[in-house]
């Protein structure tokens, strides 16, 4: 199956699989502070995981005051729960083999990391959270957070907590970097509990990345995080969600088909695969490139499109879930939220995942491929 193939035909599935939803703990007392730390060095998903995250606790009926900590800018035009702010510290870019540097700032990256970490650390200090949950990387980007760590364990006022998605890596690779990282006595030492949003009957990290058991009993499963759960107030009907999209964008009524490449850094050939392939009849094609795709990979898809009057593209959507609710059918990334909406939506959907410099996005959509709950195309193959 290519692209154009799953845009004429793709494949119905019921299946009782479910995205379960996310449960907070209950605070103690109304109204606790709560930090979310995410890295973000590639792509919008550990910001957009963690403002799911601040959303479903502010649901909880605690009124929380959420400070969120991101490695990238776009983060601040997201848009925000009452009683839920960020703050960005300058960004950290990755290349495709897998070698970081300063994305935007002209300093060495020592330098660049001593400035985040003085940066949290500060933030941190000020704020002086009850709760603080760190996404994916237990000592931060770099060992970024060890400052704010040993501060926080000091002052005997914060439970940490690790939040994983359900995938990091392959197995080996993973448990390179952490014996590498020395990250099972860091959480030994600095946690209280481990998140895995996920299900463990799809994958289970304690038993693919052999955790210790002493960690492994620090392991609690939210469940796939459910972008429906966090959807307030009426809503019209998916047709007229559609209808309304389409004249905002001036495309005829339709069938759409939806394109997501994530931040879109590494999503051209998607992009483009989706662009050159033929839609059927009085169909229409949307496709979202994300803000990190290169200015002259954006020039090269307009080109696609000057002519085409049943195709549109967005540069940048800070809530995709209404575009995917309205979709007919989705071809994306296999990145760990839009898999969570797609899922959420039952929505057909075709994922070309990444492969490198992390296969993570690979691994995920090969299980759920095997449930029968989406199809899978490697890259090379688009």
């Amino acid at each position: 199956m290519d692209c154009s193939e799953f845009i004429s035909h793709p494949r119905q599935r019921t299946s009782p699989f479910r995205v379960l939803g996310f449960e907070a703990e209950p605070a103690d007392r109304r109204g606790p502070r709560i930090a979310l730390y995410s890295h973000d060095t590639q792509g919008l998903g550990h910001i957009r995981r963690n403002l799911l995250i601040a959303r479903a606790l502010c649901g909880g009926g605690t009124a929380p005051i959420i400070l969120l900590l991101s490695g990238v800018h776009e983060a601040a035009a997201f848009a925000m729960p009452d009683g839920v702010d960020c703050l960005t510290f300058p960004s950290l870019g990755k290349a495709t083999n897998g070698e970081y540097f300063p994305r935007s700032l002209n300093v060495s990256l020592s330098k660049l990391i001593e400035l985040r970490s003085k940066t949290i650390c500060a933030a941190l200090k000020s704020f002086q959270p009850e709760v603080l949950i760190v996404d994916k990387v237990p000592l931060g980007a770099f060992d970024e957070l060890l400052p704010s760590l040993k501060w926080l364990r000091a002052r005997g006022q914060t439970r940490l907590v690790l939040g994983l998605r359900d995938i990091l890596d392959h197995s080996d690779t993973v448990r390179r970097e952490w014996a590498a990282g020395g990250y099972e006595s860091a959480i030994h030492k600095y946690y209280n509990r481990i998140w895995v949003y996920g299900d463990p009957s799809v994958y289970d990290p304690v038993r693919e990345y052999g955790f210790a058991a002493e960690i492994a009993a620090m392991v609690c499963y939210s469940g796939y995080l459910n972008p429906q759960d966090v959807e307030h107030g009426p809503r019209e009907s998916e047709a007229e969600d559609r209808q309304g999209t389409l004249q905002s964008l001036n495309l005829p009524p339709g069938p759409l088909v939806l394109c997501l490449v994530g931040g879109g850094q590494d999503g051209l050939p998607l992009a483009e695969a989706f662009l050159r392939a033929a839609l059927p009849a009085q169909t229409n094609g949307v496709l979202v490139t994300g803000p990190l795709m290169p200015d002259n990979a954006r020039a090269e898809l307009r080109s696609l499109t000057a002519h085409r009057t049943d195709v549109r593209i967005l540069e940048f959507v800070t809530d995709p879930r209404p575009l995917v609710r309205q979709a007919d059918r989705v071809i994306a990334m296999g990145g760990y939220n839009t898999i969570c909406e797609i899922l959420a939506f039952h929505k057909p959907a075709l994922i070309v995942p990444r492969v490198e410099p992390r296969t993570e996005q690979l691994i995920r959509a090969a299980r759920f491929a095997d449930l029968g709950l989406l199809d899978m195309l490697h890259p090379p193959d688009i």
